[in-house]
């Protein structure tokens, strides 16, 4: 079993759940209203959940973790643990019970050739992709794909605006960012089989952040993996290149669930994730990149606002 990696998240987590606790106690109708169902129904068995090491990932989790908190369960935040080639098998084993995934990208994983590229379509091939024991909720309005990005210098001076247009540039070019992105089949692989674009690859271990964003900008490397929902895109004003030809499987938010689940759990988190829109996905990563807010206050404060707790 991994242990959560929360830093500087754990003496807030722990107000926190005092806090929802002591609010456990007045059922109601709605399994989102504070202290629905008895403590003995809601809180016989402690529900696991997961991150990424990403800070987004992180703060969806936290959502997912206060809003059932905040109806009676008790939750084992197992978060910041890696990629998918370290936590999947945990899930599958069942050692993790809920867990923020991406549609397309978790499609690709489970199914490298497919052919799915709409959210509808991605999502209904993730069903059937799936393991036994595993499945998935309902998906959020909410997307964080990955995407190629350049600088605004770079577009200009190459006319480059598409991954198409990437075939015209003379220059070598290197593309960046987490090591397991070079065997991914949108990595250098891909760009050559749908874009005709020979790169090199260098590995930058932050998911998209701070030293991805620099090496970029130093032109130590010319293009880089950063998800569509990261602040950085605007505030360094970087150019997202197009995709014409699907080189990316659409990827909306999702939860990936284990069969401890049920449905009292299930209608909780889906309620969660028919709030969470692309724009707040958005908001909730500048809090935490630009403005260095913890993920335990982002997740409270969104979930008032939408009602929830």
């Amino acid at each position: 079993m991994f242990t959560a990696g929360r830093g500087r998240h754990v003496a807030l987590a722990a107000v926190a759940v005092g806090a929802v606790v002591a609010l456990a106690g007045c059922a109601t109708s709605d399994p989102l209203d504070e202290g629905s169902g008895t403590e003995t129904e809601a809180s016989s068995e402690t529900i696991v959940i997961g991150s990424q090491a990403y800070y987004s990932n992180e703060i969806i989790a936290e959502i997912y973790a206060q809003a059932l908190e905040a109806n009676g369960f008790t939750v084992d935040r197992q978060f910041q643990i890696g990629q998918r080639e370290v936590y999947l098998p945990e899930i599958e084993a069942g050692e993790i019970d809920l867990f923020p995934e991406y549609t397309g990208n978790l499609l690709q994983f489970y199914e490298p050739d497919t052919e799915a590229r709409t959210s509808d379509d991605v999502f209904a091939a993730l069903q059937d992709a799936l393991p036994d024991g595993l499945r998935v909720l309902d998906q959020s309005p909410a997307t964080d794909q990955d995407s190629y990005n350049v600088t605004q210098a770079f577009s200009d001076a190459n006319g480059v605006t598409s991954l198409e247009d990437l075939a015209g540039v003379s220059t070598p070019l290197t593309l960046g960012g987490n090591a397991e992105l070079e065997t991914r089949p949108y990595g250098p692989a891909g760009l050559k089989e749908v874009y005709g674009v020979e790169v090199g690859f260098t590995a930058i271990e932050d998911s998209g952040g701070a030293l991805t964003v620099k090496a970029l900008v130093d032109d130590q490397v010319q293009l880089v993996n950063i998800y569509s929902a990261d602040p950085n895109i605007k505030t360094n004003d970087l150019v997202t290149l197009d995709d014409p030809k699907g080189l990316f499987l659409a990827s909306n938010v999702v939860p990936l669930v284990s069969d401890k689940i049920t449905d009292e759990i299930a209608d909780i988190i889906n309620e969660v994730s028919a709030a969470l829109t692309a724009a707040d996905l958005v908001a909730l990563n500048d809090q935490s990149v630009n403005q260095q807010r913890n993920a335990d206050d982002i997740a409270a404060e969104w979930l008032a606002s939408k009602g929830l707790v």
